[in-house]
């Protein structure tokens, strides 16, 4: 497994930096933002170091992107099934201010649009 010795995220998938922790398993990690933007605000992080949603996607098999989005979906969907919101930021112009893919799942109150 790959891991980034400064990266914030695999820190916390090293368990160095405390985290409340949702769900885990060798390949993802879901746990609750500390900065919520909505009364339910979770990251999910892929357990090795990769940048960005475009690295991973071509770096990673069809089914590691696929149980990420499961898993947004899954704790998504128990936090407020009439609706949420997933949110993949890449790169600095996007807002991405951790550079390890995380995608951010958000609910528990209407989401406005356009949301940026």
């Amino acid at each position: 497994m790959s891991f980034e010795p400064t990266c914030i995220f695999c820190k916390i998938v090293r368990g160095e930096i405390p985290a409340a922790e949702v769900a885990r398993d060798a390949d993802a990690l879901v746990f609750r933002d500390v900065n919520p933007k909505a009364p339910t605000h979770l990251l999910v992080v892929p357990t090795r170091h990769v940048t960005n949603l475009g690295d991973f996607a071509t770096k990673a098999e069809p089914h590691e992107i696929g149980k990420l989005f499961a898993l947004a979906a899954k704790y998504g969907r128990e936090a407020s099934p009439g609706g949420y919101r997933v949110v993949v930021n890449e790169g600095a112009d996007a807002g991405q201010t951790v550079f390890h893919l995380h995608l951010h799942v958000l609910a528990g109150r209407p989401m406005r649009w356009p949301p940026g």
